[in-house]
This record gives C-alpha cells, sequence and structure tokens, in this order.
C-alpha cells in the first residue's frame, strides 16, 4: 500500500477492473462516520457520504466478478448531492458490506435515527417520533388532537 489517507479509516479499496486488478484512480475509504470516494491521479476529488443517511444497501455480484471475488455496493441515501452512491468492484464485497452495516447502525444510534425516520412517512410513527413530526408535518396536530 502507498501513502496513507490523511484521515483514519476502518477499511479501504480500490476500484477494480474486469479482472480483479486495482489498476484505478478511484479508491474508497470507510472510516466510522463516513464513506469517501477520491477519484483522480494528479487532481483528486473526495466525496463524503455521512453513514447516518443511508437508507438502503445492496450487493450486486456479476458472474464475472464473482470469478475474481470482487462485487459492487450500491447504496441508497438521504444525500441530495449522491443520492445513489455505488461502491463499484471491490473485493471481498459481502465483508465490506458488513462492515458498512456495522458502521451504519453505529452511527444511526448515535444520531437516534431508526429505519423508519429514513423513510418518509410509510411506516407508523412511533410517539417518540412525533414531536419531530410537528415541525415537518403542520397537518399532524389537526388530525391527532
Amino acid at each position: 500500500m502507498s501513502k496513507k489517507a490523511d484521515f483514519d479509516y476502518i477499511w479501504t479499496d480500490k476500484k477494480r477492473t474486469l479482472f480483479g486488478l486495482p489498476i484505478s484512480f478511484t479508491r474508497y475509504y470507510l472510516t466510522e462516520t463516513k464513506f469517501i470516494t477520491r477519484k483522480g491521479f494528479l487532481s483528486l476529488v473526495e466525496d463524503e457520504l455521512d453513514l447516518y443517511k443511508v437508507t438502503d444497501k445492496k450487493l450486486v455480484l456479476k458472474l464475472f466478478a464473482r470469478m475474481f471475488k470482487c462485487g459492487t455496493i450500491v447504496l441508497n441515501t438521504k444525500d441530495v448531492d449522491t443520492p445513489i452512491k455505488e461502491v463499484k468492484n471491490v473485493k471481498k464485497p459481502r465483508e465490506v458490506l458488513a462492515m458498512l452495516d456495522k458502521q451504519i447502525d453505529i452511527n444511526r444510534d448515535k444520531y437516534n435515527i431508526r429505519g423508519r425516520d429514513m423513510i418518509g412517512g410509510v411506516h407508523p410513527m412511533h410517539p417518540a417520533d412525533a414531536m419531530d413530526a410537528l415541525d415537518q408535518d403542520d397537518a399532524f396536530e389537526d388530525h391527532h388532537h
């Protein structure tokens, strides 16, 4: 591994080629609170995603990538800039997904966010969340009093 990033991370890998080789100028980092994508060679572009904003994730294992133990993780997020984040062709994608899951849960707990808070009004509301809803939905009061 060459130069270390200037932040602490739990996991890192490069986006890989069809044959599982890390010949790419895209590198992914998982920290305790963020998922960072760094692209570029001479000029770097870094995209940060707060883990607590991830609403859903799935693993895409294409046959050819699977042969080289690679896979793509697709994250759906509540981030306006990056509603869908694809972590393309990384090694050991199941292990990476497990690490992501763990950190996402830790961050949701820290911000006291449950799955139902991340989805727009599909699930019944928990009484503890009702006060938060008052800020967002004035109609709430008319229907419940």
